[in-house]
Parts: C-alpha cells; structure tokens; sequence
C-alpha cells in the first residue's frame, strides 16, 4: 500500500490515482462478482493485453484493493478477487454503471 505521503492531498485525486483508467474500472466490474482466474478476465475485457492486466492486477494488489490466491496446484490455478477496502470501491463504480445507462437512455430519446 502507499504512504500517506506517496498520496495527493486532494482526496478526489487519491480516489483517482487508485482506479484511474478503464482497465482497473472494469476490472472492479468483474471481480466484484466473484473471484476470477487470470484468463477469464483477460477474456472478459475486450482489447486488454495481458501485460497491462497483469500491471493493472499488480498495481490493485500494492494499493490493497485486489488479492491474489495461489492453490499451489498443478497445473497452476491463481485466482484474484477484492479485499474489503476493494469492496468499498463498488459504490463509485455501480454510480458510473447507473449514468452509463441514464447517458444511454438520454441518447436513445435524441
């Protein structure tokens, strides 16, 4: 996790620099599911490369919002889910799936 001083000092710009982008906003999106394995998600979000997501999962796991389980089986199975301060996150992004979806009605009445 970061330091206090490693923070902006605007807490909008915190929230920001946590979830900033669309790849750790969809990733949000699916993990507040369930856990997923690292293909399914790949798969589930058009056009990310499997370098970003793994940066996007790693970078979640440092801030504390992901976790990683490794079953140490074989073959391999590694699942990622969210912590609870993760979960504390759901709300930002159920409000932005709510204007997407009022944007789009207001689109569709154009």
């Amino acid at each position: 996790m970061r330091t206090k001083e490693e923070l902006p000092e605007c807490p909008v710009a915190t929230a920001v620099s946590l979830i900033g982008g669309k790849w750790k906003l969809l990733l949000l999106r699916n993990l507040k599911e369930r856990p997923w394995r690292f293909n399914e998600l790949q798969r589930s979000i058009d056009g990310i490369s499997q370098k970003v997501l793994t940066e996007s999962l790693r970078q979640m796991i440092d801030d504390g919002l992901a976790y990683r389980r490794d079953y140490h089986e074989n073959p391999p199975k590694v699942e990622y889910g969210l912590t609870d301060l993760g979960t504390e996150m759901l709300p930002i992004v159920n409000a932005l799936a709510d204007f997407g979806n009022y944007y789009k009605s207001v689109v569709d009445r154009s």
